[in-house]
C-alpha cells in the first residue's frame, strides 16, 4: 500500500476489507480470556439459548475489527492516532461461522489549527456478516499526518 496522507483523503472514500469467518473456537477462547459469560462459552447455557445458541462478544467482534483495520494499512507508513470511538452498536449477535466484512467510509476532514502538519479524520465503520445483515457499526476519529512538505 502507498502512504496515505490526510491531504490524500476525500469525502465518502471508502474501503471494504476482506471477508473473515468467526469460529466456535474463536469465541469461546476470546470469552475465556475476556468475556467470560455464558452465551460466549456454552451453547447449551439459559443465557444462550435466549439468544439461539452460542454468541460472539461484542468486544470479539470489535478486536477483529481492529486487526482487520492494521491489516488492511490503509495509510501505508503514515503515523496515525486513534482519538476515539462514538455510538458503537452492537446490531446483531454474530455466531460461529458467520463471515463479516468491514467497510470503512470517510465522514470528516479537519485539519488542526494548532499543529498544521496533520488533521482529524471522522470515519464510519459498519461491519455486515454473510447475509448483508449490520451486525456492528461505529464512528471514530483518527489523528493522520499531512504531507511532508518538500
Amino acid at each position: 500500500m502507498t502512504d496515505r496522507y490526510f491531504d490524500d483523503l476525500t469525502l465518502g472514500e471508502s474501503w471494504t476489507g476482506r471477508p473473515f469467518e468467526i469460529t466456535e473456537a474463536e469465541i469461546v477462547a476470546f470469552a475465556r480470556q475476556f468475556d467470560p459469560q455464558p452465551m460466549h462459552l456454552d451453547p447449551d447455557s439459559d443465557q444462550a439459548k435466549r439468544f439461539g445458541g452460542l454468541i460472539a462478544s461484542g468486544w470479539h467482534v470489535a478486536s477483529r475489527v481492529m486487526r482487520d483495520f492494521v491489516d488492511a494499512n490503509l495509510y501505508g507508513d503514515v503515523p496515525l492516532l486513534g482519538l476515539g470511538v462514538n455510538d458503537l452498536r452492537w446490531r446483531l449477535p454474530v455466531r460461529p461461522g458467520d463471515r463479516l466484512t468491514v467497510r470503512r467510509e470517510v465522514l470528516e476532514l479537519v485539519p488542526s489549527e494548532k499543529q498544521p502538519d496533520r488533521g482529524r479524520v471522522r470515519t464510519v465503520t459498519e461491519v455486515s456478516n454473510q447475509d448483508g445483515r449490520i451486525v456492528l457499526s461505529f464512528e471514530n476519529w483518527m489523528q493522520l499526518m499531512k504531507r511532508p512538505k518538500g
